[in-house]
C-alpha cells in the first residue's frame, strides 16, 4: 500500500469509532448488511422543528421526495439530488441532510430521487431513473415552485457520479438546461487505479476494494471494456464542453480524490468553469459521519458560498425559454 495522507485529527477520532462497526473494506458478501439501517438522519429527524414540508411524488415511474419551504416563493432555486451508496445501497434520504439545509438557507426546493440499485438493476438503470426524474422536475418546475433557470444537479459519492452523468445527458439530449452541478466526493472513474485509490486500501471508509465491489456490481462484465459510456463513468467523457458551472470537492484521504481533481482539470481544459476543493485530512463522507467537525463545517460553508455566488449571478442574467 502506498503511504496515504494523514487523516484530520478531529475526524480521525470519529473514524476510529465508525470503523468499529463499518469496515473500510466492503466485499460483495457485505451487501445485505450495507442495506440495513443507515447512519444518516431519518426523515423525521430531518424535518423536526423546521419550516420544511415533505411530499412523495411519482416522477414518470420514479419515486422522488420533494422538500420545500413551508411558505415557498414562486421561483425558488431547485436542487436535484442523487444519493450516496456506491450504486448498490442507500435510498433517497441517505446523505441528503446538507442539501435539505438549502431549503432554509436559500428558500430552495430539493428533489431527491429513488433510483434503482445494482446488482439487481445494473447500469444504466440508476442513470435512466435519475435522468427521467430530472426531466420530470424541470417540466413540473412551475408546479413545484422552482425557477427552471435555477435548476442545479447535486450528488455525493455514487450520486456524484450520477449527477455528472445526468448533467452530460442533459447537455447531449438537449433538455433540461441546467444552471450548475455540484459533485461531492464523486465516484467518476471505474478504472479505480489512481494514486489516491491505491493509497486508500484497507483504511478509512469505502477503500479501493469497496470501490471495486460497487463498480463490479454496477457495470458487471462490461467493466473495463469499450462498452462503458461516459454517462456511466464520467471520467471517460471525451467532450466536457458546454457544461454548466461546476463545483467539485473531495477529501485528501479518500479514494475519489484524484479522479475528482482530474475531472475538474478536464473541465478547465475544455474551457469550462469549475471550482475545486480538496479538504486536507478528509476521508470519504467525512461531513456526514462527523458533521460537527471543523473541517465538515468549512466544507459545507464553502460549498454554500459557491452556490450563493452562482444564484446571485443567475438572478442578474436573462435566460432563454427552454424547449421541452
Amino acid at each position: 500500500m502506498m503511504t496515504p495522507p494523514p487523516f484530520d485529527p478531529e475526524l480521525k477520532t470519529v473514524l476510529d469509532v465508525v470503523n468499529q462497526s463499518i469496515t473500510p473494506t466492503l466485499l460483495p458478501s457485505h451487501l445485505p448488511a450495507l442495506r440495513g439501517p443507515g447512519f444518516t438522519p431519518t426523515l423525521e429527524q430531518l424535518l423536526e422543528g423546521r419550516p420544511i414540508t415533505h411530499e412523495v411524488r411519482d416522477a414518470d415511474g420514479v419515486t422522488v421526495s420533494i422538500f420545500r419551504p413551508a411558505h415557498p416563493s414562486e421561483q425558488a432555486p431547485g436542487f436535484f439530488f442523487t444519493h450516496v451508496g456506491g450504486m448498490i445501497f442507500g435510498d433517497r434520504f441517505v446523505g441528503v441532510a446538507p442539501v435539505v439545509d438549502y431549503v432554509e438557507r436559500f428558500g430552495a426546493v430539493v428533489v431527491t430521487v429513488e433510483y434503482r440499485l445494482a446488482p439487481e438493476h445494473p447500469a444504466p438503470a440508476a442513470l435512466e431513473d435519475s435522468y427521467t426524474a430530472l426531466v420530470w422536475t424541470s417540466k413540473h418546475a412551475a408546479e413545484l415552485g422552482i425557477d427552471p433557470d435555477k435548476l442545479i444537479t447535486i450528488g455525493g459519492s455514487a450520486g456524484g457520479g450520477l449527477a455528472a452523468g445526468i448533467t452530460l445527458m442533459a447537455r447531449d439530449r438537449g433538455f433540461p438546461a441546467l444552471a450548475g452541478q455540484v459533485l461531492m466526493y464523486a465516484m467518476l472513474d471505474e478504472h479505480n487505479d489512481s494514486v489516491s485509490a491505491r493509497q486508500i486500501d484497507g483504511i478509512g471508509i469505502w477503500d479501493r476494494t469497496s470501490n471495486n465491489t460497487g463498480w463490479d456490481f454496477y457495470l458487471g462484465d462490461r467493466r473495463g471494456t469499450g462498452r462503458i459510456t461516459a454517462y456511466e463513468s464520467a471520467a471517460r467523457a471525451g467532450d466536457l464542453t458546454n457544461l454548466p458551472p461546476t463545483y467539485v470537492e473531495a477529501g485528501s484521504a479518500e479514494v475519489f480524490r484524484d479522479e475528482d481533481v482530474a475531472y475538474a482539470s478536464a473541465l478547465w481544459a475544455a474551457g469550462g468553469e469549475a471550482e475545486l476543493h480538496i479538504w486536507p485530512g478528509g476521508y470519504h463522507l467525512f461531513e456526514l459521519l462527523a458533521p460537527d467537525a471543523a473541517l465538515s463545517t468549512a466544507a459545507r460553508e464553502t460549498r454554500a458560498a459557491w452556490i450563493a455566488r452562482l444564484l446571485a449571478r443567475l438572478s442578474t442574467v436573462p435566460h432563454p425559454v427552454q424547449e421541452n
